[in-house]
């Protein structure tokens, strides 16, 4: 029998998002206390469904334009529709399954894309190098599986543990979102107006190119010559979902990882830029242009990436350092269990309910021997070469994994490129000094990076999904189990759009699908494969400038990935957060302050949810044939006039809509 959680109000705690006072509890919306629908006959199918439909249509979109959008806010609102239209009462803990379910897409989608095309891409110039589904299927099934396994001796640190302590802004988006379409009344229109703004405002800038999405300083005289002479270029992405963002990030985060950004572009590139005078030969490693011949973009992708690559990989290294005494324990607990030593407490709250120990540390052993056999008679065919790829790929997933969930938690941004990017050229360095090369060293070291990179990802998006369960009060056991289902249905479709998109278009040469991220990676492999040189000197920037930010106190994650995501995708986090601030700061009583944060919470969640739906259906229209951008206007400095109008617009609306907030509004 289920418990009717009707006397309890909908509405998510005032204590969800802030740190928790000494000797004070979370009490989510489901009550520990009690049993809710969650895994039902109607959950599990309809999850399934939108795996398989999302995950066709994030791979198509994705290797399309080299874009993978987030699916799990689309596949929320879509329960939370379906679950209004049909009428269903206490669907909140089904919909939480639905999109965690459904969510295996988007992630197994952005681990297998990344890499595994590239195998196609190979295949291309180098006829003798076999590809069979097989290799796509099982490098996205063991990756996603290893990322859940790896992911779950973390679950209660980041999302019970650090409660507060992370913004955690897709997760608080995707909940707002559950929780509004549940409780209805005001939360509810105010998310749902916000929405239709945000969206709408993406819809025209992404579909019919009425201005421009990326405003730059070279829009005027004096910005063109500074960026042409100095190297020297400021730029925001103007969308609402990035404004939105921004503000549930806040202002610390954002000023951390714009401190990064504005490091990389206005100190190193102008820097590395100065010593262009005179220079008659290409630098550095696979770097073909003369210094002077390239724009801040290229020295930004050729050599300033590659130090936040490193700060990324020094960021994970100290961030496993920190949390070796939570590894200490999870081993320590899976040795107990599997010596029988110790009982599993029965007295533990519903909502604190993982995998046991035991069950995680078998399925990561017959996960290792199964990705050993298949690396023996699927992919290399040596027992020596075999070994080394099952290592690499089960040393730096495991390491990578609190990587990438805290990265999620930080910023919502996964740096699962840089870091697969680092994966290929520490695997390809590694077996090259085994004798593994030519094709067949390349078809490894991607099927490493593929597994690798889907493992990593699937950390990040999973513990988006385990945040909201907690949040929401879901059984954290009960989304583990069937996230195995949904991984397995997601890579199992995405293996089969891969193979026919290859076969119909190619992503390579005239006509083909554009998989800029695949074609990166077969470009890195190539060189690496015939012992061309890996920018270690700039990695090993990386890592020190990580060590010394983290000896200074400044959270050294969050500045990295400021210098490996690009400059226009970070300045308006940090401009989402001084409307944070503005909103949360400007009246002198406090709870007039919090009513505002609240409200502007809502508005900030409608804006991605908003920005990240109509972001599908513009790319749906696109790849439909329907091509309805104005490319010239769009592409000129007046269009780029009108996106700041429209940017101060939207910024004007956010800030005026969240001020008029009420206390104990309703």
């Amino acid at each position: 029998m289920h418990s009717n959680p009707e006397e309890k109000p909908i509405g998510l705690p005032e204590n969800a998002y802030r740190d928790l006072k000494e000797g004070e509890a979370y009490e989510p919306i489901l009550s520990p206390k009690k049993t809710y629908p969650e895994v039902t006959t109607y959950s599990l199918l309809i999850g399934l469904v939108m795996a398989v439909i999302f995950s066709a249509a994030a791979a198509y979109l994705g290797l399309k334009v080299g874009q993978v959008f987030e699916a799990a806010i689309p596949i929320a609102i879509i329960a939370v529709g379906l679950s209004t239209v049909t009428g269903r009462k206490n669907s909140l803990g089904e919909n939480v399954i639905i999109q965690s379910i459904g969510a295996s897409s988007g992630v197994i989608v952005a681990g297998a894309i990344f890499t595994l095309p590239a195998l196609y891409i190979l295949q291309a110039k180098y006829p003798q190098l076999s590809v069979h589904f097989f290799q796509v299927f099982l490098s996205s099934l063991f990756g996603g599986v290893l990322g859940i396994l790896f992911l779950i001796p973390f679950r209660k640190f980041f999302v019970s543990d650090q409660h507060g302590k992370y913004p955690f802004p897709e997760a608080t988006a995707t909940t707002e979102v559950l929780v509004s379409g549940a409780k209805g009344g005001n939360q509810a229109k105010v998310l749902v107006l916000a929405g239709l703004v945000g969206g709408l405002y993406d819809f025209i800038v992404a579909t019919f190119g009425a201005w421009s999405e990326v405003v730059t300083t070279r829009i005027i005289p004096a910005g063109a010559e500074l960026a042409d002479k100095a190297k020297m270029v400021f730029k925001v992405n103007v969308g609402s979902a990035l404004l939105g963002l921004g503000y549930i990030i806040g202002l610390k985060y954002a000023a951390i990882i714009c401190a990064g950004s504005f490091v990389a572009w206005f100190v190193l590139i102008p820097m590395i830029s100065y010593f262009a005078d005179g220079q008659t030969i290409a630098v550095g490693a696979n770097v073909v242009k003369l210094l002077g011949q390239m724009t801040p973009e290229e020295i930004f992708r050729a050599y300033v990436r590659n130090i936040g690559i490193g700060g990324i990989a020094m960021a994970g290294i100290i961030g496993i350092i920190r949390s070796s005494g939570i590894i200490k324990n999870a081993i320590g607990l899976a040795a107990k269990e599997l010596g029988g030593k110790h009982a599993v407490d029965k007295n533990v709250a519903r909502t604190q309910r993982d995998l046991s120990m035991k069950f995680i540390a078998l399925g990561t052993i017959v996960g290792a021997i199964l990705i050993f056999i298949f690396f023996q008679f699927g992919v290399v065919h040596n027992l020596t070469y075999a070994l080394v790829g099952l290592a690499i790929v089960m040393v730096i997933a495991f390491l990578f994994t609190t990587v990438a969930a805290n990265a999620i938690a930080i910023v919502g941004t996964n740096p699962v490129s840089g870091m697969t990017l680092m994966t290929l050229i520490i695997s390809s360095g590694i077996l090259v000094s085994v004798g593994l090369k030519g094709t067949e060293g390349m078809a490894a070291a991607l099927v490493i990076g593929g597994v690798v990179c889907t493992a990593l990802s699937m950390a990040g998006g999973f513990i988006t999904d385990l945040k909201i369960g907690y949040w929401i009060g879901t059984t954290p056991r009960k989304q583990e189990t069937f996230k195995f289902l949904g991984t397995l249905v997601s890579a199992a479709t995405v293996g089969g759009v891969i193979m026919v998109l290859n076969k119909t278009y190619g992503f390579s040469g005239e006509g083909a699908l554009v998989a800029p991220q695949a074609n990166a990676m077969a470009a890195v492999i190539e060189p690496m494969m015939s012992g061309q040189p890996a920018p270690w000197i700039l990695y090993g920037a990386g890592a020190m400038l990580a060590l010394i930010l983290t000896m200074i106190g400044v959270p050294a994650l969050a500045f990295a990935l400021g210098m490996f995501i690009p400059l226009e995708l970070n300045t308006p986090l940090l401009i989402g957060g001084i409307v944070a601030h503005i909103v949360a700061t400007r009246s002198k009583n406090s709870s007039v302050n919090k009513a505002r944060k609240e409200r502007g919470t809502l508005i900030a969640s409608g804006f991605i949810a908003g920005g990240a739906l109509m972001g599908v259906v513009s790319a749906i229209i696109r790849f439909l044939g329907a091509n309805l951008t104005f490319t010239e206007w769009a592409e000129s400095n007046g269009a780029q006039i009108l996106a700041v109008v429209m940017y101060a617009a939207i910024i004007g609306y956010f800030i005026w809509d969240s001020l008029r907030a009420k206390p104990e509004e309703e």
